[in-house]
């Protein structure tokens, strides 16, 4: 990854998690953290990971992407410096959950010892 395509990265996620918290009506949606964010090299799609304290999470990724529109338009009022704002797509982030099953299977291997 170039560091262009890190910075803009970084700024993306630090700008939606911003939206996220002052911009958007919806209470679900006040709960999520933006965990990652991945564009492509040319610039034209962001994959964003999420996590939520909401148990309905199909809901919250439905809502995320019925609002990528919302997102998308106050993106491109900001100033983040891109020719294009890319296309945006949320995905939720699980890598919280794996370690914690993780975790979860050693410290069982450990009690057997």
């Amino acid at each position: 990854m170039s560091i262009k395509t890190l910075r803009l990265s970084n700024m993306l996620q630090k700008e939606i998690s911003q939206i996220l918290m002052t911009e958007i009506k919806d209470k679900d949606l006040q709960f999520v953290t933006i965990t990652n964010v991945e564009l492509t090299s040319d610039l034209s799609y962001a994959k964003i990971y999420f996590q939520t304290l909401n148990e309905d999470k199909e809901k919250v990724l439905k809502d995320l992407n019925n609002a990528k529109g919302f997102i998308r338009s106050l993106l491109i009022k900001r100033k983040i410096e891109i020719r294009t704002m890319p296309e945006l797509k949320f995905i939720y982030d699980e890598s919280t959950e794996y370690g914690n099953k993780i975790d979860n299977i050693i410290d069982n291997i450990h009690k057997k010892d």
